[in-house]
This record gives C-alpha cells, sequence and structure tokens, in this order.
C-alpha cells in the first residue's frame, strides 16, 4: 500500500537530493514512475546522482542547483518546475547543513544553519504548497526533522535549534492545512535516526538510506504524522523513553537536559529499563 500522492505520472521535488535519505528517495520515486527534481547546492554530486536515478527511471529526472536558504532561488525554482510538470505532488524537504557548534560557536556558522534547516523547508512550502493545494489532488509535505530537535543532547546547539524549529512549523503546517477547507495536502515530519552510508551502516550498525526510506513510506501509506525510525543501535521503545524523559523535565520541573545531569543519571536509567 502506498500514499495515493506517490502514483505514475505525479511529480516530486526533493532537495539535498544529491546524496543520502534524499538520493534514495529519488530512486525511490524515480522507479515507481514518478517525475522527479532533485535540488541540491553540490552541482556535481548531483548531476552523479541525477544519472543514477534516470537509470531506473520510468519517468522524468532533472537537476537543480539551489540554494534552499535563498528565498528568490527557491521562487525561481517553483516556476521552472510548475512550467515544466504542471503540478507538483510530493515536496520533500530534505536538505540539511550541521555547521553551527554549540551556544558560543560561530555566530555566521548558526545563521547558516537556520537559513538551510530551517528556512529551506519554509521557502519550499512557500512556494510549492498553495499550488499543490488548488490541484485538488493528495499531496505530500514531508520535512526532514531529528531526534536532536526533540530530545536537545549537549553538542550541536545550532542544529538542535533549528530542527526543533522546524518541528513545530511542520506541527502547525499540518493544523493549517487539515482546517483548510478541500485541501488534500498533509505535512509530516520524518525523523531519521541513525544513518550512514551502505559501508559504514554494516560496520557500525546504523540503517542505510533505503531502509529510512521504506520505513517513510510505510508510515506515509497509513497517514502517520510523527514519522520516527530506529536505527541499528537505538529501538522504537528506547526512542519513547528518551522523548517522553524530554518532555518530563518540564512537567516534573527538573534542571534541562537532565538525562545528561549527573543527578539524574540513575533515575532515567531506571527509568528506561
Amino acid at each position: 500500500m502506498t500514499h495515493p500522492a506517490f502514483e505514475a505520472g505525479n511529480t516530486a521535488v526533493v532537495t539535498g537530493a544529491a546524496l543520502g535519505i534524499g538520493h534514495a528517495a529519488c530512486l525511490r520515486f524515480a522507479a515507481m514512475g514518478m517525475n522527479v527534481c532533485m535540488v541540491d547546492i553540490d552541482g556535481d554530486a548531483l548531476e552523479a546522482a541525477r544519472i543514477e536515478v534516470a537509470d531506473v527511471a520510468r519517468s522524468s529526472v532533472t537537476r537543480s542547483v539551489v540554494d534552499v536558504g535563498d528565498s528568490v532561488a527557491v521562487a525561481a525554482l517553483g516556476k521552472d518546475v510548475f512550467a515544466e510538470f504542471g503540478r507538483v505532488d510530493v515536496l520533500f524537504n530534505n536538505a540539511v547543513t550541521r555547521v553551527g557548534g554549540g551556544v558560543w560557536g560561530d555566530a555566521d556558522e548558526w545563521r547558516r544553519s537556520m537559513y538551510v534547516n530551517y528556512w529551506g523547508p519554509v521557502n519550499g512550502v512557500r512556494v510549492f504548497v498553495p499550488q499543490m493545494i488548488e490541484q485538488n489532488s493528495p499531496g505530500l509535505v514531508i520535512n526532514a526533522g531529528s531526534k536532536q530537535g526533540i530530545t536537545n543532547p549537549p553538542g550541536n546547539a545550532a542544529y538542535n535549534v533549528t530542527k526543533a524549529a522546524l518541528k513545530h512549523y511542520t506541527e502547525s503546517l499540518q493544523h493549517e492545512l487539515r482546517n483548510t477547507e478541500k485541501c488534500q495536502i498533509s505535512s509530516h515530519l520524518l525523523v531519521p535516526g541513525w544513518t550512514r552510508s551502505e559501508e559504514e551502516a554494516q560496520a557500525r550498525g546504523a540503517w542505510v538510506p533505503a531502509q529510512v526510506v521504506d520505513f517513510m513510506m510505510d508510515a506515509l501509506a497509513t497517514g502517520d504524522f510523527y514519522i520516527v525510525c530506529p536505527d541499528g543501535e537505538t529501538t522504537a521503545e528506547m526512542d519513547k523513553d528518551r522523548i517522553r524523559w524530554a518532555a518530563g523535565d518540564v512537567s516534573e520541573n527538573r534542571p534541562p537536559l537532565s538525562r545528561w545531569h549527573p543527578d539524574f543519571k540513575t533515575a532515567f536509567e531506571s527509568d528506561s529499563r
């Protein structure tokens, strides 16, 4: 069973399409007979990926070198895609950067992180979704979030902040869409687990991108909004325990990030068994 937006002849726009989950999604969509517009900022890597996707495609595959944080560039992309294909049925906002660092990290890198990880999806939604609604047919917006945007582990605070912002935006978007008369578009938050290339995953127990796409497609078919993927190290139950504990910092008035606080280490481990 698949979501009706994935019909052959429909069109998917995928950002961050040159590598990883974005590339794997393009391979899947193209093999299903969809037109695929592959978007990335790295032109050389994107062209190499486009050739691979075209080899399995049963319809058209195009490439566009775009900085998704640039609203003008994304608007131009939208004009090109609608001019060529006439419609967009799946928008997969997958492009990401992990620059930024901790609280005292470089301010320009923090801005770049927000520019790509938050404003990139927002730009895509603003350009594509109004016309997707007007098509009066089933469609999907998939925003790639992160577990770090939910549980906020210490380390790359900039990345965590952007993914937390995207989570809240995507929730608000879905609320808006489901309360829009005659709208057949829904938004979804993909939350991958630990994902690496084929070689790295085999050596270290992570999932490969194709496994994430498999999990995503099944979840979309059943209408899930939160698509939280396990991996070779972290089970679904472990994710639930960590998410519940993070929410409990607020409801139980614990210190923030208490999971990593020495005074609460034993309590967390006990609660998670």
